[in-house]
């Protein structure tokens, strides 16, 4: 879930928001949803549930980026786009991977080749495929099992 400053009550974000991985959303005005929330104990439950999702998530990844390698960073990341788009087969590029990990792609291709070595990934131009996920997960910080954790206990995932 997206634009939870509008699900809280504000009327701005102070970022935006943009889908880069293919696949399906739904959209629905602030108002709106704002609306329904209050008339509804179920949705407003499932919104505060993502919430507290996201918040566990946003915590655990600014700590994971100042004490882990970008090794163990790429691969949390690979198996949460994993884990969202239910398919092993990322479409992305090195290019977006250095954006999201806030390193260079260079680096990024450096990482993706130990992972690739290590029969865990194979990459192509735009596109990256997960080959073993269980020693990927052994590849990953402990940061995305205890996200993952989190999602899977709120009903996220």
């Amino acid at each position: 879930m997206v634009g939870l400053p509008a699900v809280l009550g504000s009327d701005r974000a102070a970022n935006r928001t943009f889908i880069h991985l293919p696949g399906d959303g739904f959209s629905v005005k602030a108002e709106i949803l704002r609306q329904q929330a209050q008339s509804s104990s179920e949705l407003r439950s499932c919104v505060q549930l993502a919430v507290q999702g996201y918040l566990a998530q946003t915590a655990q990844t600014a700590a994971c980026n100042r004490i882990h390698e970008l090794e163990e960073r790429l691969a949390r990341w690979l198996l949460m786009c994993s884990d969202r788009l239910q398919s092993d087969h990322i479409p992305i590029t090195h290019e977006f991977l250095a954006m999201m990990l806030g390193t260079r792609r260079s680096s990024v291709s450096i990482a993706a080749g130990i992972l690739h070595k290590s029969g865990l990934i194979t990459y192509s131009r735009g596109s990256v495929t997960i080959k073993n996920r269980e020693g990927l997960t052994h590849a990953a910080c402990k940061c995305y099992q205890s996200v993952l954790e989190e999602y899977v206990q709120l009903g996220l995932l």
